[in-house]
């Protein structure tokens, strides 16, 4: 279980997180819904221990949680100059993981440099190094944005089977839909704290209940726009 209680996360003296209690049980995929600016990102960089925590705790049972228990995808993977893709899924040294089998879902010219892929291609490649390194706890960062349909209906399948081997993953996506079909738990980050949670067997409620509180917020903006 990883306990988050009385988060608060700033930049300079702006506070982009405060006082976020949240409880992620283990086994799961969790959502994590917001909008552009919500503070999604920067509540991932804190969990992966990139972003300094201001006050608050997160705990995985009952102790401080270690980056070494977490592999991150962020949502611009950074990739060094001059190598190719073997090479970069080389410097993580876990034994018993067969590059080529999962190449043959992934499809990537490994052997090229890294430069020559396209956006989605890059995406796959770090994606690949995240699942190489085989640790409990996963958070990805707008895993499907530059794939194709296809990548993205593979994605959902090694993503639910991992959940299987009893991994906890923890995913943002600026498309609900990506989330719906996919996660056990949706959480609704807006205005520094989670607002809305819901599982699977309501995620419809959940979902209208989201896009009421959009159209509501910009209905004045709109009517003045359009009468």
């Amino acid at each position: 279980m990883i306990t988050i209680k009385n988060l608060t996360l700033k930049y300079g003296k702006k506070t982009v997180v405060e006082n976020l209690c949240l409880s992620i049980p283990p086994n799961e995929i969790h959502g994590i819904v917001g909008l552009n600016g919500a503070g999604k990102t920067t509540l991932l960089n804190a969990l992966f221990r990139i972003k300094k925590i201001h006050s608050g705790t997160i705990n995985r049972q009952s102790e401080k949680l270690k980056r070494s228990s977490i592999c991150m995808l962020p949502t611009e993977p950074f990739f060094y100059d001059n190598i190719t893709g073997e090479e970069y899924l080389d410097i993580f040294k876990i034994p018993n993981f067969d590059v080529n089998k999962w190449n043959a879902l992934f499809k990537l010219p490994l052997k090229d440099l890294i430069e020559t892929y396209s956006t989605g291609m890059k995406k796959k490649l770090a994606l690949m190094g995240v699942i190489k390194q085989d640790k409990p706890i996963m958070i990805l960062d707008e895993p499907f944005n530059g794939l194709d349909l296809e990548t993205t209906r593979i994605v959902r399948s090694i993503l639910l089977e991992l959940r299987l081997q009893e991994k906890t993953i923890i995913i943002t996506s600026h498309v609900l839909e990506t989330l719906t079909n996919l996660c056990d738990k949706l959480h609704y980050l807006s205005d520094k704290n989670i607002q809305m949670q819901a599982e699977k067997t309501n995620f419809d409620t959940f979902e209208q209940s989201l896009f009421e509180s959009i159209k509501e917020r910009n209905k004045a903006a709109l009517n003045e726009l359009f009468g």
